[in-house]
């Protein structure tokens, strides 16, 4: 019985952990798609743009979205918006403990509604 026991415990851990690190995998990821809708567009060089002020915030929350990963960091700034062509970047910046922040950004995959976008921690 008292095997049995432990052997209910240990499945019983594993599958924590295993979750855990699925949840992890999950909210720890620096890709986005943002729809580009009246609210979240701007033009930049003539081409449909993801505004610095909305990258700026869905950089900020998905920077550290568990206690675990990545770190603190302050408001985002970027320097225009993120152009809706694939391979476009820019450089956004924040501030963590003090010092400043580079915070690269490129698209992925950018359609006439969409554009797929991802940073680097």
């Amino acid at each position: 019985m008292q095997r049995k026991h432990l052997i209910v415990i240990g499945g019983t851990a594993v599958a924590l952990v295993g979750g855990g690190a699925g949840v992890t995998y999950a909210v720890s990821g620096t890709q986005s798609t943002t729809e580009l809708d009246s609210y979240s567009t701007v033009t930049v060089d003539g081409h449909k743009a993801l505004s610095a002020q909305i990258l700026g915030g869905r950089i900020q929350s998905k920077y550290r979205p568990l206690p675990w990963i990545g770190r603190d960091i302050g408001p985002v700034s970027c320097p225009s918006g993120l152009k809706a062509v694939a391979g476009a970047s820019l450089t956004c910046t924040a501030e963590a403990d003090g010092k400043r922040v580079e915070i690269p950004v490129s698209v992925v995959k950018a359609g006439e509604t969409s554009i797929t976008w991802k940073f680097e921690r």
